[in-house]
Formats: structure tokens, C-alpha cells, sequence
């Protein structure tokens, strides 16, 4: 049994860790389906301590890939399509430019920025922003595109942006999160592919994490269903503040 779960595991992780990653897969996924935001960087911190460098972004991106097509399914009746797919567009296209036009910005001063800009649009209201044409949501996704591909930032961009753009609904606030990230994701596992990374012999793992993040998303989303709007903006506002601190205080490593 015990050979049989190590031929099952990647190279460079133990049992114990991947059993680890395999449980937190449950809380984070819930986390995200209740407030929109904070499993998918509570995991990275935690695959952080307990994976390989070389494997964490590419497995990262696999595993909220599977979480955030999970969630989009499961909460799918609440995604807002009309803003969604123009923002997506844009979002593509400024994906495929980021890494062209951004590699000349030092990544300090563009984290310390973007840390500040997510408070800003958290806490203060943007008039006209919730009435956005199609031509301006295509145009506020290129923005983020091309600025995430380099920052690495997407899941507390994306969130700020619709908090700004659905103010009514907080369920159609984290399914449409939901839709842009899972496209956003699996735009970063083509490249990783296209890079050559090993995705195969983390399959098994990410398969399992997959299906236990599911089980969180259910969990999470019968959270949300009883959350009082003004509760939940206020707590996804406070997670959405917390990140952005993060962000900054990373940037602000850099300069040191």
C-alpha cells in the first residue's frame, strides 16, 4: 500500500504534505465559494512551504483551474454573462500582450501600485464604473490582463473589479469570478504546457485536490446562500484589503 501511494506521488513530496494539500483543498475552496476571494492565495502560501519551486505556479494554476470550473458549474445560474464575456475578451488579448509590454516595470513598484489601486477601488465607489459599455468592460479586461501576467495578482484584481461592477448581488459576484478566473487559469496551464512543464506526474494529486475543493465549493456556497449581503461585502472587502497589504508589503521586501 505504502509503495503503491508513493508511485502515486511527485517527486520532492512527502505523504504527509500531499495528504495536507489534499484537506486544505476543502477549507480554501470554501473560503473563495463564501467571499469570493483568499483560497486561491491561502494555497499558494501553503504549496509554497511544502512543494518544489520549479513545480508551484504550473500545479497552482491546475488545481484553481479544476476549483474555479467547479465553482463556475456549481454556481453557474448566477454568473452575469453580459459582463463577463466582454471582459474576457479583453482579458485574453491583454494576456497574450503582458508579456510583451510589461517586462520594463520593476516588479516592486508595480506590486507596491497595484496594492494600493485594490484598496482604492475596494473602498471608494467609481462613478459610471457599474455601467461599463462592452467596449469599456473589453478594455478594463485587456488592462488586467496584461498587468496580471506580469504581477502573478488575478484572483484580488478580478475580485475588485466586479465588486465595483456588481453591487447588487453578491452571488453573481463570486460565479462571475468564478467564470473569469477558470478562462484566466487555464490560459496560464496552455503556457506552462507549451513551456514543457511535467504536468503528468502531478495528475493523481491535483486529480484528488480537485475533487476535495469541489466538496468545499458546495460546502462554501451553502455559506453564502445564508450570509446577509451587507456581511458578505464587508467581510469580502476586508479579505480584498488584506491581500492588497500583502501585495504591498512584498513590493516593499524588494526595495529593502
Amino acid at each position: 500500500m505504502d509503495a503503491l501511494a508513493s508511485s502515486l506521488l511527485p517527486e520532492g513530496l512527502a505523504g504527509g504534505g500531499a495528504a495536507l494539500l489534499v484537506f486544505a483543498s476543502f477549507f480554501t475552496s470554501a473560503l473563495t465559494a463564501a467571499f469570493g476571494v483568499g483560497g486561491g492565495v491561502a494555497m499558494l502560501a501553503l504549496m509554497g512551504v511544502l512543494m518544489p519551486v520549479s513545480a508551484l505556479i504550473p500545479v497552482h494554476g491546475a488545481v484553481q483551474l479544476g476549483s474555479n470550473t467547479g465553482r463556475a458549474w456549481h454556481q453557474r445560474a448566477n454568473i452575469r454573462w453580459p459582463l463577463v464575456g466582454p471582459f474576457l475578451i479583453g482579458a485574453v488579448a491583454g494576456s497574450v500582450a503582458g508579456g510583451y509590454a510589461v517586462t520594463g516595470i520593476p516588479d516592486a513598484a508595480l506590486k507596491i501600485v497595484l496594492g494600493a489601486f485594490i484598496i482604492a477601488i475596494t473602498w471608494t465607489k467609481i462613478p459610471g464604473f457599474a455601467r461599463l459599455s462592452k467596449a469599456g468592460l473589453v478594455a478594463g479586461g485587456g488592462v488586467l490582463g496584461l498587468v496580471t501576467m506580469a504581477l502573478g495578482a488575478t484572483g484580488p484584481m478580478v475580485a475588485a473589479f466586479l465588486n465595483q461592477s456588481i453591487r447588487d448581488d453578491r452571488k453573481a459576484v463570486v460565479a462571475s469570478h468564478a467564470a473569469l478566473m477558470t478562462v484566466l487559469h487555464a490560459l496560464k496551464i496552455f503556457v506552462f504546457g507549451a513551456l514543457g512543464f511535467a504536468f503528468r506526474q502531478w495528475v493523481p494529486l491535483v486529480a484528488v485536490m480537485i475533487a476535495t475543493g469541489y466538496a468545499g465549493t458546495v460546502w462554501g456556497s451553502k455559506l453564502l446562500d445564508r450570509l446577509p449581503e451587507q456581511q458578505f461585502r464587508f467581510w469580502f472587502r476586508i479579505l480584498l484589503t488584506a491581500l492588497a497589504l500583502d501585495l504591498a508589503r512584498r513590493g516593499i521586501l524588494l526595495l529593502i
